[in-house]
């Protein structure tokens, strides 16, 4: 064996004279990020072969050379219905295929035609259809520009950051194979875009291996890469944008910042333990979709890579030069799948991606109302104390959890036989009350020969392998465990079926699932998660690691429909998730702290998840590590009552934290927040309802319904629910007063809770108290409540129905009414609910029905009508279609002027018709 040195310039020559074909070869060790981040902007080495141009009546495909390598690459473009255009690139000829992420995408996009406008020696150009929009394809450098009329829109690899590792035999395995001399040695080793000497010190030591390039070190950890690295780049410049969002999870400013000089921002699910704020550093979940928007355009990129994931944002704001900001995407494995989403509306992009990922799941009703956690309560005695806690004290929930410490020794599926002996007792006393109960079952399974869950688990071969072939085993909560393959169809189903209530035992139709550490969490693995050389049949965990957590929550999800015949909508909380996992429920921000930035930064949060699709969030009410103040604890309640998933959590190291815990003042105060969100549940129904059917987000920046008002687009202590509320929590500890933005010129807004007019396009200066919450309903709006809240959503069911009517001298006003059983999937298979427009115009408020197909029967009636910057009418007369007629018993705040309609006594599923005279 010969032991030599050598510069980069040498380096072919002397692998020419190896005689025994034995190199010894060391680099450093550079991750894939810090490898690909090196990469400059400048030329990029890929040029579009044109004469290998083919275009069919549903896409393009031409081939790109590296013409630092000779390795060709792939290009597919298809030009998407719904003003999107996709953008695929791989290998023309890899060793072997390499991953593209399946069970995403809810069917393959449909395409229009793309028609060839021109072509010459320097590119090509394509008509997109509507709005005078077409791709430029240039060919060398290789780089594409989608254009409207004469303005670029957006450009891919116009910096040139275009990389692509391509998959390679081992530099000593060639050699074996004989091929010990080529023209280009480098081929061999680098997949680069680039002359490899940037990335190697001046001098090469040779070595047994290349470090970092077919094996990474990890502290104990080795990660071994059969087919070297294999990591893709791409680089996307959004011209007069000064605005991106998106790509969480990260806990962080709505507004993402630019990360020159620092790290970019990291996708990979990983169990974080008390995790940073204000860093780009990866937490559980990763949905890798940006939206960009300007006062002129909104536009979305989503990147179909399941892989560890980097993005990094540059932008030129505050030079002289047009605003621009560049993206640059990096993932360790897979190919190149982007969708371009052309917007140019907030709403479009919404229903784009929506059109490509699904939208959210229509959850139970019940599952919108508040839920009582901690890790954990102790025993059966304890769950009936803190249920008969919240009828003492006046204050409603809908669901009571229980964490790990309820089963049988960490073994899901089952229950602790001291503590928990009689769980259908338990269950049944909670149905007795219409309330429920959430149970935590985790994707790591205890390795135990007696458990039968494992049995199964490892008799059918369901247990993701090591890179050895034999099962993986990793630590957690219940010491050595085993981590089923949820990416297997098959072990999905047999999942999905553990959840019949012959296999669950214990198990009734009130109990419902959470999904944690599904990262995964691997205690004793690097980052505490799984080896990326682990195996999910062929494929390794590095290529679909961000998957994990979607999977398991599509199994637990169909597990719960399935246990019902198909009948019932499931509630499954998921901590781990993906583009897509909003198809099947809810998430969470993780394990946040007590303290008042995390309060604060629950908002940019959320508003983050809800831009992708992610509507149905929430952040621990209270925090989940230490201990919050009570003023910290009541402001948190305030909060999390107008977030979509309203759950208090606490760590079992904490002192216990019920609500009734604070004494008399703070127990009244947090029942007031508690029974503000069930009085407004009509209202998030509704919202609820159109998410699940257009994409739209039901907690949005305000942005979002002004899309021109750039005051807003910084904005992320203040939100929207829908169009019509607007919510400015109070998250400053000792807070005694709020600004709050109310947007729109000519727009008015009502105090909910004062009746206060305020004109819009202001900053309105709230002084608050303890008791608090600054809410405001948009005038030109119609909200639903419902006045009698009672011990459960579901006690709730046939109440009356109150109007809050809010008039605007800009618009009429409009709202809706829906109603269906609140819990099954009727609404969709048998069109039964009730979905009303409700609207107010020329001194007549009406009702009239928006699904004429539609068939369901409703008890509820309309108790009251609110009509807030009313005039005092004469009298009020209620017409309903038997041509009835009824004079209407009405009070009239002057000093207000609220007018309020007592008792019109219709049913809330008729036509009907107020009058003022």
């Amino acid at each position: 064996m010969k032991l030599w040195v050598c510069t980069t310039e040498e380096f072919p020559h002397k692998l020419s004279e190896t005689v025994s074909g034995k190199l010894i070869f060391v680099m450093f060790t550079i991750c894939t990020s810090m490898r690909q981040r090196a990469l400059k902007p400048g030329q990029s080495p890929y040029r579009a072969l044109l004469e290998t141009l083919e275009l069919t009546n549903t896409k393009l495909t031409l081939q790109l050379i590296n013409d630092n390598n000779k390795v060709r690459l792939l290009l597919e473009l298809y030009r998407l219905q719904g003003n999107m255009t996709r953008v695929k690139i791989n290998e023309l000829k890899p060793l072997k295929p390499r991953f593209e992420v399946p069970d995403v995408l809810i069917n393959n996009p449909p395409t229009e035609p793309l028609s060839l406008l021109s072509q010459d020696e320097n590119g090509v150009v394509l008509s997109l259809g509507a709005d005078s929009q077409w791709l430029i394809v240039s060919a060398k450098p290789f780089r594409l520009d989608i254009m409207e009329g004469r303005e670029v829109l957006l450009s891919l690899n116009s910096r040139g950051l275009l990389a692509f590792e391509h998959l390679r035999i081992p530099l000593l395995t060639a050699l074996a194979n004989g091929l010990k001399r080529t023209s280009n040695p480098f081929s061999l080793l680098f997949p680069f875009s680039f002359s490899p000497p940037q990335y190697f010190s001046p001098a090469l030591s040779i070595g047994l291996h290349e470090d970092g390039m077919w094996e990474e070190t990890f502290k104990s950890h080795t990660d071994n890469k059969p087919n070297g690295p294999s990591s893709i780049s791409l680089d996307f410049s959004l011209p007069g944008v000064e605005h991106v969002y998106g790509i969480p999870e990260h806990a962080d400013s709505l507004k993402l910042k630019t990360t020159d000089g620092g790290d970019p921002y990291r996708l990979f699910n990983l169990d974080v333990f008390q995790y940073e704020l204000f860093n780009p550093m990866a937490l559980y979940g990763a949905i890798p979709v940006m939206l960009s928007h300007s006062a002129q355009r909104t536009m979305g990129i989503f990147w179909l890579n399941a892989a560890e994931t980097w993005v990094d944002i540059s932008s030129n704001t505050g030079s002289s030069e047009t605003p621009q900001t560049d993206v640059r995407w990096i993932s360790e494995s897979g190919i190149i799948d982007v969708f371009i989403m052309l917007g140019p509306t907030p709403t479009d992009v919404f229903s784009q991606y929506a059109s490509l990922t699904g939208t959210q799941a229509f959850p139970p009703l019940s599952a919108l109302a508040y839920h009582q956690c901690r890790w954990n309560y102790n025993d059966q005695e304890d769950v009936a104390a803190v249920d008969q806690g919240f009828d003492e004290h006046d204050i409603p929930y809908d669901f009571i959890w229980l964490d790990i410490e309820h089963t049988d020794g960490k073994r899901y599926f089952t229950w602790d036989p001291h503590k928990f002996p009689q769980p259908k007792d338990m269950l049944q006393g909670l149905m007795d009350k219409r309330r429920k109960m959430v149970t935590i079952v985790d994707p790591h399974i205890k390795v135990d020969s007696s458990y039968k869950i494992h049995n199964e688990i490892r008799s059918k071969g369901f247990y993701v392998k090591n890179k050895d072939g034999g099962d993986y085993e990793g630590w957690c909560w219940p010491g050595n465990s085993g981590y089923p393959d949820f990416t297997n169809p098959e072990m999905r189903a047999w999942w999905a079926s553990m959840f019949a209530y012959d296999q669950y035992e214990g198990s009734m139709e009130n109990m419902y699932t959470w999904n944690d550490m599904n990262e995964p969490s691997v205690f004793n693995g690097p980052e505490v998660t799984m080896h990326k050389d682990a195996l999910h049949g062929n494929w390794e965990n590095r290529d679909l690691h961000n998957l994990y957590g979607l999977y398991v929550q599509m199994a637990t999800a169909e597990g719960l429909i399935e246990r019902s015949g198909g009948v019932e909508r499931p509630f499954v909380l998921t901590r781990a998730f993906f583009a897509g996992s909003q198809r099947y429920g809810a998430v969470w921000t993780g394990d946040n702290t007590a303290e008042w930035e995390h309060l604060k930064i629950s908002i940019p949060m959320c508003l983050s998840l809800g831009l992708v699709g992610v509507s149905f969030c929430g952040a621990d009410v209270g925090g989940f590590f230490k201990s919050p103040s009570t003023e910290l604890l009541v402001r948190w309640y305030q909060t999390g009552a107008y977030q979509p998933f309203f759950r208090a959590h606490a760590h079992l190291d904490t002192p216990r934290r019920e609500p009734w815990l604070f004494g008399p003042e703070n127990t009244a105060l947090i029942r007031e927040a508690v029974r503000q969100r069930y009085a407004l549940l009509p209202y998030w129904y509704q919202l609820f309802y159109h998410a699940h059917h257009s994409g739209q987000p039901v907690m949005r920046p305000l942005w979002v319904e002004y899309p021109q008002d750039t005051a807003t687009f910084s904005m992320d202590d203040q939100f929207l629910l829908g169009r019509d509320l607007l919510v400015h929590p109070v998250t400053e500890e000792g807070g005694r007063g709020v600004t709050a933005y109310l947007p729109g010129k000519g727009e008015v807004w009502f105090d909910v809770h004062t009746f206060q007019k305020h004109n819009g396009a202001q900053n309105l200066y709230i002084p608050v108290t303890i008791s608090s919450i600054p809410v405001f309903q948009r005038g030109g709006s119609i909200i639903p409540r419902k006045a009698r809240v009672r011990r459960s959503s579901s006690c709730m069911e046939h109440d009356p129905y109150t109007l809050f009517v809010a008039l605007s001298p800009k618009r009429f006003a409009q709202g809706e009414l829906y109603i269906d059983d609140g819990h099954t999937f009727n609404f969709d298979k048998q069109k039964q609910f009730i979905h009303r427009r409700l609207s107010f115009a020329n001194k007549a408020l009406s009702s009239r029905n928006l699904a004429p197909g539609s068939q369901f029967i409703t008890p509820s009636w309309i108790e009251k009508i609110v009509i807030l910057g009313a005039s005092k009418p004469s009298k009020a007369t209620l017409k309903t279609p038997d041509g009835k007629e009824n004079l209407l018993e009405f009070e009239f705040d002057a000093s207000m002027s609220v007018l309020t309609l007592r008792k019109p006594g219709v049913n809330a599923g008729v036509d009907w018709t107020v009058v003022l005279q």
